[in-house]
C-alpha cells in the first residue's frame, strides 16, 4: 500500500514510517523542514514538503495515496485554539480528498476525557464535538466521512507513548524533577496514566490501516493505569531525588504545562484492539523506561 503520513518525521510518527516500511509499503511523509526531509529521505520515503497549515500540500498527498496515517499536530500549548483549527482543518481535507474511494484514514486522537472514575474503553463515544472542542472534535468529524466512503479509524493514543529520546509529557515531569530539585506528584497522586511503547504503538497504527473496519475505535494501550505517584517516584529514584506531593492550584506553576494534565485521571484499557488487530504489546513499561534512564538525558536537553 502507497500510505501518506502526517507527522511522519515526528516520535510516534517516524517509528510508524519504519513499521510500515519494513511491512512492505510505500510511504510519502508530509515534511516542513530541511532536516525532516533528510531523515524521511535517508529511509526511502518519498518527501512532501508542506506542514499542517499548507491545505493544498495536504489535499495532494491524500489524494495520491492508498491509505493516510494523520499522526501531526502543532502541541502549541501556548495556543491551543490555533493547534485545535489547524488539527480540525487537516482532518477535514483529508476526508474531503478521500470521499468515495473506501480507502482508510487513520487519525491520532487521546484517551484523555473519555471517562469519569474508571478507564476508558474503546465503546466510550468521544465527547469532543465541534471546531472549539479539544483537537478541535476531529475524531468525531473524521467519522463524519464514514458514511461518505472513507474507512476512518481512530487510533485513540495513551497519554504517554514511551521510549528512549521520547520528549513528550514524561519527558516534561523529569525535566521540572531537575528543575524544581524534587520529584513532584499532584495532590495525593493516585490518579492513574495509560501507557504503551512507542514500538508497539506505531505496529498497532500499521494494523489498523491494514485491517480495521470503517468507524473502529482503536486504543493503543499498553499499560491500563500506572499511579502517578508511581511514575513521580521511578523519576525520584532515577535522579535521586526526593519525591513530594504538590498542590492542585500550584502544578503550573510547579510543572509547566504538564501541570495541567499530570494531575488528570487517563486511564484506559485496550482489550477490543487486541482482540480484533490480535495486537499484543511487546515493549518494556513506562516504569522500566523511567528506571533504564530513558528520559534523564533527553529532558537535560530541555
Amino acid at each position: 500500500m502507497h500510505v501518506f503520513v502526517t507527522g511522519a518525521s515526528g516520535w510516534i510518527g517516524s517509528h510508524t514510517v519504519d513499521d510500515l516500511l519494513a511491512a512492505g509499503h510505500t510511504v510519502t511523509g508530509l515534511a516542513r523542514s530541511d532536516a525532516s526531509a533528510a531523515a524521511l529521505e535517508a529511509k526511502g520515503v518519498t518527501v512532501l514538503r508542506g506542514d499542517l497549515d499548507d491545505l493544498d500540500a495536504i489535499r495532494r498527498g491524500a489524494s495520491e495515496a492508498e491509505g493516510v496515517l494523520h499522526l501531526a499536530n502543532k502541541h502549541d500549548w501556548a495556543n491551543p485554539a490555533a493547534t485545535n483549527a489547524s488539527e480540525r482543518a487537516a482532518v477535514e481535507t483529508i476526508g474531503e480528498a478521500l470521499v468515495g474511494t473506501d480507502r482508510p484514514f487513520v487519525l491520532a486522537s487521546g484517551v484523555a476525557g473519555l471517562a469519569q472514575g474508571r478507564p476508558s474503553t474503546e465503546s466510550d463515544p468521544n465527547p469532543f464535538v465541534g471546531p472549539e472542542s479539544m483537537r478541535g472534535g476531529s475524531e468525531n468529524r473524521g467519522f463524519d466521512f464514514v458514511d461518505q466512503g472513507v474507512r476512518t479509524i481512530a487510533a485513540r493514543f495513551s497519554p504517554t507513548t514511551h521510549g528512549t529520546g521520547d520528549h513528550g509529557f514524561i519527558a516534561a515531569i523529569v525535566g521540572a524533577a531537575q528543575r524544581t530539585g524534587v520529584s513532584g506528584y499532584i495532590g495525593e497522586g493516585t490518579n492513574s496514566w495509560a501507557a504503551v511503547h512507542v514500538t508497539d504503538a506505531a505496529r498497532l497504527v500499521r494494523l489498523g490501516l491494514e485491517q480495521a473496519p470503517a468507524g473502529t475505535k482503536l486504543h493503543a494501550v499498553a499499560e491500563t493505569a500506572i499511579p502517578t505517584r508511581a511514575i513521580a517516584e521511578a523519576i525520584g529514584e532515577g535522579l535521586g531525588l526526593p519525591v513530594t506531593s504538590v498542590d492542585t492550584a500550584d502544578a503550573v506553576s510547579h510543572f509547566g504545562f504538564i501541570g495541567q494534565f499530570f494531575g488528570m485521571e487517563m486511564s484506559a484499557t485496550s482489550d477490543a484492539t487486541r482482540e480484533l488487530l490480535d495486537w499484543e504489546p511487546t515493549g518494556p513499561g513506562l516504569l522500566e523506561d523511567i528506571a533504564a534512564g530513558a528520559y534523564f538525558e533527553v529532558a537535560a536537553r530541555r
